[in-house]
């Protein structure tokens, strides 16, 4: 085998427009695994958002990555085997900024996210996502800071044509500090500083014992960028963002199973 580790962003490489994985990437997922392949899912997403997703693909056990690499699980048990994030102060911090941007906010904290208004940007997330928020009647960065627990990640919800605006000002206010993303065109990501899907590629390839040069990866958006600057087998779907594709071999799109086409070259067909 070609590639005996394959990681794999969810929303946009594996899950098509309507929510559905297609039966081919399922029996390609399958046919990896029993060829002596290790296949996890790397996202965006919270835990308790992707968990049941991965039913879908045959995936009882093994590792999964939330938050970026901030979260990182066994799917069989649920235990946490990663677990970084923000201090109270810190996410605070950004949640005021935001909240003086008079945006859309959303704060996470384990399994649980807690937001600032209930519209129709988060029945979307719910939605998609499967998933309920807690919309909190008080400014979120007051809850943060009065509660002091550690957040995972905080995220903004905004037009697509204000995104790029918002990363640039959030880099400019808290440089160094925090790693700014995107994951989709209506959402900006802040995590802590070194947190990425680097870090996922770091953590599995030691906890698999593979070098990074002998694993996979395949996404479709911005946040996946360093996942796959960081492993051997470097995939971007067809729907993919053109920095991704400058630096990898593009497969079919998300629609058309791309994730079973990038398998098939990694198990050497």
């Amino acid at each position: 085998m070609r590639y005996p580790l394959f990681l794999s962003d969810f929303d946009g490489t594996l899950v098509r427009a309507d929510g559905t994985i297609s039966r081919k990437n399922i029996q390609t997922i399958a046919k990896y695994r029993q060829a002596g392949g290790i296949f996890a899912v790397v996202t965006g997403r919270m835990l308790r958002s992707i968990l049941p997703r991965l039913k879908e693909l045959g995936l009882e056990g093994g590792i999964v990555a939330a938050y970026q690499g901030g979260m990182i699980a066994d799917v069989a048990t649920g235990q946490i085997l990663c677990n970084e994030g923000f201090s109270a102060r810190e996410a605070a911090e950004i949640v005021g900024f935001l909240e003086e941007e008079d945006l859309h906010a959303h704060v996470y904290s384990g399994d649980v996210l807690y937001c600032n208004r209930n519209d129709g940007y988060l029945e979307a997330y719910e939605r998609i996502c499967g998933v309920k928020g807690v919309v909190l009647q008080e400014p979120l960065s007051s809850f943060v800071l009065r509660e002091g627990r550690t957040v995972n990640k905080v995220l903004a919800m905004l037009p697509p044509e204000e995104k790029n605006a918002l990363i640039a000002r959030l880099k400019e206010r808290f440089g160094d500090r925090t790693d700014v993303t995107t994951s989709n065109d209506f959402l900006v990501e802040a995590l802590p500083a070194g947190v990425s899907k680097a870090r996922a590629v770091e953590f599995l390839t030691n906890y698999c014992r593979i070098p990074a040069e002998r694993a996979a990866a395949i996404g479709d958006q911005l946040n996946d960028l360093p996942m796959i600057c960081a492993v051997g087998g470097r995939f971007a779907v067809g729907n993919a963002q053109r920095e991704l594709k400058e630096i990898a071999t593009a497969v079919a799109s998300c629609e058309e199973d791309g994730v079973a086409e990038a398998l098939c070259v990694a198990m050497g067909e």
